[in-house]
């Protein structure tokens, strides 16, 4: 046996360890970044359903401010009507049964003088559904971003995924019956793809 021959031998035994190492440290983290897509992926299904239920909700709380400001405009119709025949008391009793929210409106456009085109064009003017409209339709919004947001999350996890498993099959090529420098470098491209992985993957936020 030569001088060189220990030092090889060590050498591939340390190469052989490195390799098993590095197999199963990247087994887990491929795993590992197969659940988190998984997760993320529920979390998106999760926040598109509750982006639909919101959007749905807000759909039907338009229909009844629209439904209302119907309302209030064919009484306001009628009021128009009567004063314009100048029947005063059809007019106070059609005044009489304003809408409560028409009503503070209305209120406000004739203490201003009638200056606007009738009380639907002040911001006083909010018919019931209106604002629960609006703040459903902000929410359906926000989830659905979120909804996107988790969808890229899982993506980036698969990607990982994907990344990892190169790793796996650069450290099996590394342990078949190569050149020992082609080895050395399958092994050793294997470990930089592999920290790689890991600094992005710490960067990643997690889901339990």
């Amino acid at each position: 046996m030569t001088e060189s021959e220990p030092a090889q031998s060590r050498i591939s035994f340390i190469q052989d360890v490195v390799a098993v190492f590095v197999l199963s440290i990247t087994a887990v983290l491929t795993a590992w970044c197969g659940f988190e897509a998984s997760k993320w992926g529920g979390e998106m299904s999760i926040a598109f359903s509750q982006a639909s239920s919101a959007r749905i909700q807000s759909a039907n709380a338009a229909g009844e401010a629209r439904a209302a400001e119907q309302f209030d405009l064919t009484i306001y119709g009628q009021w128009v009507v009567a004063v314009a025949d100048e029947r005063e008391q059809l007019a106070q009793y059609i005044e009489d049964r304003f809408t409560p929210h028409f009503a503070i409106a209305f209120d406000e456009w004739r203490a201003d003088g009638m200056a606007e085109n009738g009380p639907f064009a002040l911001e006083s003017y909010v018919p019931p559904g209106q604002v629960e409209s609006e703040e459903l339709a902000a929410k359906a919004d926000a989830k659905f971003e979120e909804a996107l947001e988790n969808n890229q999350r899982g993506d980036n996890y698969s990607l990982l995924t994907v990344l990892f498993a190169l790793v796996l099959f650069l450290t099996a090529m590394s342990q078949r019956d190569v050149r020992t420098w082609i080895g050395r470098t399958l092994l050793g491209l294997a470990v930089v793809v592999d920290i790689v992985g890991i600094a992005i993957l710490l960067t990643f936020p997690i889901k339990i």
